[in-house]
């Protein structure tokens, strides 16, 4: 329950994602799947990366990153959310719900940047083929992942500064399943604009800069495709690209319904679905969609576990 109205909050209880026992036993086994999933999925990946010289490469650079991103995101939330499918009060504290909030916005906002930067990658691969060991060096590609984490840290210092900043009294009850800024919000004992807005002009710099990036990207690659001659050669740059193109959708179009709608503070029950989708779901199907449909991948594990 709430406290009173003049005492802070210092706990936040979770309605989670449904109230019928039955229901929570069956999503634990469900959340319980799709986390061991993701973490033996992204682990996979890095580990491949790091011992196949075939895949010391820029890309699969980049790609490492996003992996690692990926493991902090879904360790941050799934552990605790299993958790609460097996206790009736779903509680966390103020500093940690503050913590959450910190990691979740810093790799979610890093994820963004460095989906940005793999269409560059391939954007070089493809339309300056003969420039792309000069143009992507070593030192290039640690500047791009520095510059990743880095947006990422400066979005979550802003975004959690100005969420955390605002008043919490009287009711703490998040009808949520994790800590982020929307959820909050709705809280909060003020007016809210000002951290709306703020919140808004991050998401216009780490999501919409990025996607502007990435259509740009991907316009003169498919136009470049498009005038190659040879079909294979066609065929391998749209395989190389597809898998980057579908975690684009994947992540950008749910992270964008959450974060850039206008009166983001006016949750409902059906925004908690799409947040399952960008928090839990994306971060178990990356490492699935790019070692599925990448050749590499698929001959490294083959040739470290396939004796």
């Amino acid at each position: 329950m709430g406290e009173e109205n003049h005492t802070s909050v210092t706990e936040f209880v979770f309605l989670g994602l449904s109230q019928d026992p039955q229901t929570q036993v069956l999503l634990f086994f469900l959340f319980l799947i799709i986390y061991l999933l993701t973490v033996l999925g992204n682990l996979l990946i890095i580990v491949l990366i790091h011992i196949d010289s075939r895949l010391h490469t820029p890309m699969y650079f980049f790609l490492r990153n996003l992996s690692f991103a990926d493991l902090c995101f879904s360790t941050t939330t799934v552990p605790q959310v299993l958790v609460h499918f097996l206790v009736k009060r779903k509680t966390i504290s103020f500093v940690g719900c503050s913590m959450q909030l910190v990691v979740l916005l810093l790799v979610g906002c890093t994820e963004c940047a460095l989906l940005a930067v793999m269409s560059y990658d391939r954007y070089v691969a493809v339309c300056k083929p003969l420039h792309y060991s000069t143009i992507m060096t070593h030192w290039v590609c640690v500047q791009l992942a520095i510059g990743s984490w880095a947006s990422g840290a400066v979005v979550s210092l802003v975004d959690t500064t100005f969420t955390l900043h605002l008043p919490y009294k009287g009711n703490n009850i998040i009808n949520h399943f994790f800590c982020e800024p929307p959820a909050l919000l709705k809280l909060a004992s003020a007016d809210t604009y000002s951290t709306e807005m703020a919140i808004f002009a991050m998401g216009v710099g780490i999501l919409l800069a990025p996607v502007s990036l990435i259509l740009i990207s991907y316009w003169n690659i498919i136009s470049t495709v498009i005038r190659m001659q040879s079909g294979e050669g066609r065929l391998k740059a749209f395989s190389n690209c597809g898998s980057h193109l579908i975690v684009v959708v994947l992540s950008y179009g749910s992270a964008i319904f959450a974060y850039m709608r206008p009166n983001a503070k006016k949750m409902s029950d059906g925004d908690k679905v799409i947040s399952v989708f960008y928090s839990v779901i994306t971060s178990m199907m990356n490492p699935f969609i790019y070692s599925l449909r990448n050749k590499d991948v698929k001959e490294a594990f083959w040739k470290a576990f396939g004796r």
